[in-house]
């Protein structure tokens, strides 16, 4: 899964590499955690805009936001057929600016040790991502969002056996194209990197605690090399989801 991330990309050089229309007043976040707010991107009548989105998707239909189960990532295996994300890809798809990611590998001895992971020429990442606006009855809005992740490829599959889905350049137009590019062709576009277009290092487990967002949480510290994580198998998991 994805669950924590950094952010430190300038509002204007944001605005500048992703199109956007306007600019999205923010400062250097180096620990996003869910149902914090985060910057969504996404097109309305082909206007593309940056956003502020609760990190957790609270679909349409729910009555009560309180009551609904927090939902951060969508598998890619199964977005189009669950019913919490199935509208979202045909009409709600977004992507998430991050600067670099945070998986945890958990070693022989069951400890998670935490490892920050970027493109392997410090680009910025643009995560494929669902939107929803939930109105409640008073007319009250939740912009939110979900994080969308694919099998890890052989390269991270030492750290954990899932990534989020990291769209690259034209991929990034079709993907928020929902008026034009449908949500069959828009599945195909959320695949793993390839081999070599990512690097990683070990970090402080200061980043446990959603407390702690500071730029030492990126800088590598000394760890044993992980062993290769062994796949989970499929199922568990509510139709919902």
């Amino acid at each position: 899964m994805c669950g924590r991330y950094a952010s430190t990309l300038p509002p204007e050089l944001m605005a500048e590499l992703f199109k956007l229309l306007n600019s999205v007043e923010s400062v250097p976040r180096y620990n996003i955690a869910p149902t914090q707010p985060v910057i969504a991107i996404w097109e309305e009548s082909g206007r593309r805009q940056g956003h502020f989105a609760r990190w957790g998707l609270v679909p349409r239909w729910v009555k009560d936001p309180r009551e609904f189960p927090l939902l951060v990532n969508a598998r890619v295996e199964t977005m189009a057929e669950k019913p919490a994300f199935r509208d979202a890809l045909k009409h709600g798809r977004c992507i998430i600016p991050a600067s670099g990611y945070y998986e945890w590998h958990t070693g022989p001895d069951k400890r998670k040790q935490p490892y920050y992971i970027t493109l392997v020429d410090d680009r910025p990442m643009a995560l494929a991502g669902l939107y929803a606006t939930w109105v409640g009855p008073e007319g009250e809005e939740i912009d939110s969002v979900a994080t969308i992740t694919v099998p890890a490829n052989g390269q991270l599959s030492v750290v954990h056996d899932r990534m989020p889905a990291i769209l690259e350049g034209d991929a990034i137009d079709q993907w928020l194209d929902v008026r034009s590019f449908p949500a069959k062709a828009a599945h195909q576009l959320a695949l793993p990197l390839e081999d070599g277009a990512v690097k990683f290092h070990p970090v402080s487990t200061r980043v446990n605690s959603a407390r702690d967002d500071d730029p030492g949480l990126i800088v590598e510290v000394s760890v044993e090399k992980p062993e290769p994580v062994r796949k989970k198998a499929a199922g568990g998991q509510l139709d919902l989801f």
